[in-house]
């Protein structure tokens, strides 16, 4: 008999513990009721995003054909594809940072290669809380240095990324990873046990019990208890995954490969039930030919066990000794552990006692789905109803008042470690490995050459809690704007989407409304930019008894360059270059709202997010890509956090030079602050070599719509921002440079970072 108590433990309701012993016709055995916890955890099962999920055309499709992989793909060209998804390692990592970082990047890998592609990229999403805490700073320390063990270590360079610093996001840390690979159109790889007899490969590394239960951590809260789920976070071995990549691409090349799936969470659980569920089959294992790493390992243990660097093969009859071969040479675990049947039932054998016999579908398609009540939270409604504009301090400002100067304000948001120079990240990352990086960190986005085909791909990663806290659709949507923004601004056409959905608690009605509305603001901006939402995770239950991290969806972009000499970089290229600032609609606010402005300065977020006009973003998009194709740019940046001074001041740094920047009063009419340091949308600024460059330009943004104003030109060593007669910034690009370069590096040697 199974206690209710062990039902409890293990994430389960009683009415869910009732169905179960519907399916079966009978109490389910340990065994069983585990399988049945991990498939049925909302990290496995998605059983309360699933709804809400259909809004995105291309998961609904391949849900409603059963055809749900492991990653998303886009057509790179006739012959090749680019293969990518992004995944979260939260909960992981904020118990065991190194590991639970590691790990991450280890899973989202081999989603890659599942798919038969070979890995040529890794970017990664990270949020902590402020750095001037211990705690903040150990989790911020071993989570980048378990990324950069994996990545490093298993010859994947690491080309961008995005590090964010709040107080929601103390003791609950985002980590999300995203991975790039390159496929054969023709050879992709599925995730399905198809022909009856085939034999059933066990492939990788052996299994111990790291990681058992995995799933359902991550289906909770973080709690006082959490310390005391260490073993549930696995251990990596990213030589071993690099052994495994060569044994996994060169298996499936042989053709003797009918399906394959990694053994991620709920390791051979999911493996073995998901790839039968999909194809219509059954699978029967024994558990006592897996390989072990314990002595007297359950089959419990066997089937929960979420130990890293392992797949499950599927091989045609008659070729397994070819597959076995294979993987060997490699120096790997590669035995038969079953065959596929016709019985629709996933049959775990100890021996020759059966522990486990589920049917398939039971544990995939039976996941109870749940539609959870949404409410608006009154504070929405309260903070939007703030205006930045209104504020004391910012009318003192206007009119010289005691409050910091312009100067002032741009070194300290340049100090703000979530504006700063990342480098103190990405100088632990290897972005230059496989020698296909052409932009690494430190661009809009980065660039790859891919070998094989004459087209290159961009990739970037971007999001913005803050302004999701103030309006969740809006915020999204942002999030999508903003990333094919960067894609565009190097030169590249946005062409794909994969998304990690980081919400708090979704069983709380206030939680879900927030992930519900960002889920609508995505699948709203994908489909008026046309671009596919391909692949994507959630992530809840992100929040800890001191309150919930800030809803927080992260865009991954790929964008393709079709020919990629014509590319464009942020920095300042020559003395006497023409600025430009080009925008495609007008905020009336200034983009104030939920900026690092407000936050930093005036301790304040609040007010609405900036205006998004997703047309008026295409047309932007447009008109880049034209400027880039006709190499009529120098350089190019978006305006994101900080506003146009932070952007003019990143231009200044990255190229070394200085600019002289005049804005007329008659036409930036907003207050200084909201000139300087506003967020508004859909701007970028530009650097052309001439005034014949200038003119067509011009010509070119009249005709897509978009306003072009001359701001000024590059040269000097200092950034000088006037506003009318009024000089507002004035400083040395090395004053800048250098808080820019330190922010971060000094906090991390202020004090020895402890647990």
């Amino acid at each position: 008999m199974i206690e209710p108590q062990v039902v409890r433990e293990m994430g389960l309701n009683d009415a869910e513990y009732a169905r179960i012993c519907q399916l079966l016709g009978r109490t389910p055995t340990l065994t069983e009721l585990g399988m049945f916890s991990v498939m049925w955890s909302e990290h496995c099962g998605y059983k309360y995003s699933r709804p809400i999920l259909t809004l995105f055309k291309n998961y609904r499709e391949a849900q409603e054909r059963g055809a749900l992989e492991n990653a998303g793909v886009v057509p790179l060209d006739e012959q090749l594809g680019i293969v990518f998804k992004v995944e979260s390692h939260n909960h992981p990592s904020a118990v065991e940072p190194f590991q639970g970082a590691a790990t991450g990047v280890g899973g989202i890998l081999r989603d890659i290669f599942t798919m038969g592609a070979r890995p040529v990229a890794i970017l990664n999403s990270l949020r902590f809380g402020p750095l001037d805490e211990p705690r903040n700073r150990y989790l911020f320390e071993h989570v980048v240095a378990g990324i950069s063990h994996y990545g490093n270590c298993v010859g994947v360079p690491t080309v961008a990324g995005e590090v964010y610093f709040h107080p929601c996001y103390s003791g609950n840390p985002l980590v999300n990873a995203m991975a790039v690979g390159v496929v054969e159109r023709r050879k992709i790889a599925r995730a399905v046990a198809e022909g009856v007899g085939n034999p059933v490969i066990y492939v990788g590394s052996s299994t111990g019990k790291d990681g058992i239960h995995g799933a359902t951590f991550a289906s909770v809260e973080l709690g006082p208890d959490s310390e005391s789920k260490r073993p549930n976070v696995q251990m990596g071995d990213p030589f071993m995954e690099k052994l495994l990549i060569e044994a996994t691409l060169e298996a499936l090349a042989s053709g003797c490969i009918v399906g394959i799936q990694d053994m991620g969470a709920a390791g051979l659980t999911c493996s073995t039930c998901e790839t039968a569920s999909k194809a219509g089959t059954g699978i029967e294992i024994d558990v006592r030919k897996v390989p072990l790493r314990e002595p007297n390992m359950t089959p419990y243990e066997i089937m929960l066990s979420e130990s890293q660097e392992r797949m499950l093969c599927i091989a045609r009859k008659g070729t397994e000794e070819n597959v076995l071969a294979i993987f060997r040479k490699w120096g790997l675990h590669a035995v038969v552990i079953g065959h596929v049947t016709n019985d629709g039932l996933v049959r775990v054998r100890d021996g020759e006692t059966v522990v486990a016999e589920v049917p398939a579908k039971a544990l995939t398609d039976a996941c109870p789905t749940y539609y959870l009540e949404t409410e608006e939270p009154d504070m929405v409604r309260a903070l939007q109803q703030f205006d930045p504009l209104s504020l004391p301090d910012l009318r003192a400002e206007e009119e010289g008042g005691d409050g910091p100067s312009c100067s002032e304000c741009l070194l300290r948001l340049l100090d703000s470690p979530s504006l700063a120079n990342k480098e103190w990240v990405t100088q632990q990352y290897d972005s230059m490995v496989q020698t296909q990086t052409v932009y690494a960190p430190g661009a809009d986005a980065a660039v790859l050459r891919i070998r094989g085909s004459k087209k290159g791909i961009a990739l970037t990663i971007d999001g913005n809690g803050r302004y999701c806290y103030l309006d969740p659709f809006i915020g999204a949507q942002i999030a999508v704007a903003e990333a094919a923004r960067n894609v565009v601004c190097v030169g590249a056409r946005p062409a794909g989407i994969t998304d990690n959905l980081n919400f708090a608690n979704p069983e709380k009605p206030d939680r879900f409304w927030q992930f519900r509305r960002a889920v609508e603001g995505i699948a709203a901006a994908a489909e008026a930019f046309q671009i596919p939402v391909v692949s994507g995770n959630v992530s809840f239950y992100n929040e800890t008894p001191d309150g919930p991290i800030y809803p927080t969806p992260t865009i991954g972009m790929l964008g393709i360059l079709d020919d990629l000499s014509r590319r464009c970089q942020p920095a300042f290229r020559r003395e006497g270059d023409i600025l430009l600032l080009l925008e495609a609609y007008q905020d009336p606010s200034g983009g104030l709202g939920g900026s690092e402005y407000l936050s930093l300065i005036h301790g304040k977020e609040a007010g609405r997010p900036p205006h998004i006009d997703l047309s008026g973003e295409e047309r932007l998009h447009a008109l880049l890509l034209h400027l880039i194709g006709e190499r009529l740019i120098a350089s190019c940046h978006d305006i994101s956090e900080g506003g146009l001074a932070v952007c003019l001041a990143e231009c200044a740094i990255l190229g070394n030079l200085g600019a002289r920047v005049l804005l007329a009063p008659a036409e930036f009419t907003l207050p200084r602050a909201a000139v300087l340091f506003g967020e508004a949308q859909g701007r970028v600024v530009i650097s052309v070599k001439d005034d014949k460059a200038l003119k067509r330009v011009e010509h070119l943004a009249v005709e897509f719509d978009v306003r072009p104003r001359w701001i000024g030109t590059v040269g000097g060593d200092r950034l000088y921002i006037a506003h009318g007669t009024t000089d507002l910034i004035d400083l040395p690009i090395a004053q800048l440079a250098q808080a820019w370069h330190q922010a971060i590096p000094r906090r991390m040697q202020s004090a020895h970072s402890v647990a």
